[in-house]
């Protein structure tokens, strides 16, 4: 038999709110969805979470409550009565503990079973805390002061990992994938061409005369003339393709859905948009050019032969005078 919570039948508009400590929460407040069979208690929760500055979701089940957890992966907090139709509290939170996702959910259980067992239960299942009926304001309200550290905690950390896995896959200098970056990204490419059959093309980009610009104005310079040509090329380049620095002054470029003429066009395109403009080196006007050499994937390629094709059309370049593009006669 369900045990009814022993909340008041209605809730006054003047009801005065104790207040156990101002909310220190961030910009955006994290989203509490509150399942209760009970009308009364699910009202009183709304007023009190709302007055405090949560957005709130209501549900009268399980079933509903884990609809919408199950489909929305953002850091949140439930309030879950324990005896409910669909899935009771306990069951829902076992659920919730079985998805793999990357946000937190902080489960509180609403209960009047106050057994040892139970609670200990309870806390095996996956709960967080839990407060009994008939719950306090005060109590309820210091309650989320712990569940919010414990989410914002999280978001620290999940922000922290993103950020080193960004560093680990991106040049500092540049801000275009390092060079693991850029290769994982092609790998990727290669494996997608070799499924689908459709062919696509690499550039290699080579900065000419780099080690003049280094050797004549320093390597602050250098480094200033690296971040131009790293932004003219990615701002130059379609949504879907890739950019990053290979190496040194050398750039690669992944052009999805490519044959060898587009990526002719698309080569030569970066060239002008490189050469076209002087670079201001120390406050003066310089023009900046690049080589590039083109690779076309063959059905069942490699990265290595791929790279490897576009390196040697790259060295042509080169020889013919630089400033030039030319395109891989080399199967890769």
């Amino acid at each position: 038999m369900k045990i009814q919570s022993k909340v008041q039948a209605s809730v006054p508009e003047e009801l005065e709110l104790p207040v156990a400590g101002a909310m220190c929460r961030p910009n955006q407040p994290f989203r509490i969805v509150v399942a209760d069979d009970d009308p009364t208690s699910r009202r009183l929760l709304k007023h009190l979470l709302e007055k405090w500055g949560f957005e709130v979701l209501l549900v009268e089940d399980g079933l509903k409550a884990w609809e919408i957890v199950r489909l929305q992966n953002l850091p949140s907090i439930a309030i879950l009565d324990w005896v409910m139709p669909g899935l009771d509290g306990l069951e829902l939170c076992r659920k919730i503990r079985a998805l793999n996702r990357q946000h937190y959910t902080y489960i509180m259980m609403l209960t009047s079973k106050m057994e040892r067992a139970s609670l200990i239960e309870s806390l095996r299942a996956g709960v967080d805390d839990y407060l009994t009926k008939p719950f306090d304001a005060a109590e309820l309200q210091g309650r989320l002061l712990v569940a919010e550290r414990t989410l914002r905690f999280q978001n620290e950390l999940i922000a922290a990992k993103e950020r080193i896995a960004h560093e680990a896959r991106h040049d500092y200098l540049t801000g275009l994938f390092n060079r693991g970056g850029i290769m994982e990204t092609l790998e990727r490419e290669m494996s997608r061409s070799n499924r689908t059959g459709e062919q696509f093309s690499i550039l290699l980009a080579d900065i000419d005369h780099f080690k003049r610009v280094n050797d004549s104005l320093g390597h602050g310079a250098g480094d200033d003339v690296l971040r131009e040509v790293a932004s003219r090329i990615a701002n130059s380049l379609r949504s879907h393709d890739s950019v990053g620095r290979y190496g040194g002054e050398e750039f690669l470029i992944i052009l999805p859905v490519s044959g060898a003429s587009a990526a002719l066009g698309a080569a030569e395109k970066l060239r002008r948009v490189i050469s076209e403009v002087p670079f201001k080196i120390a406050d003066v006007e310089s023009k900046i050019t690049i080589s590039l050499g083109v690779a076309t994937s063959m059905p069942e390629g490699s990265v290595e032969s791929l790279i490897c094709a576009a390196d040697v059309a790259l060295y042509r370049a080169k020889n013919a005078g630089r400033n030039c593009t030319r395109v891989s006669s080399v199967p890769a």
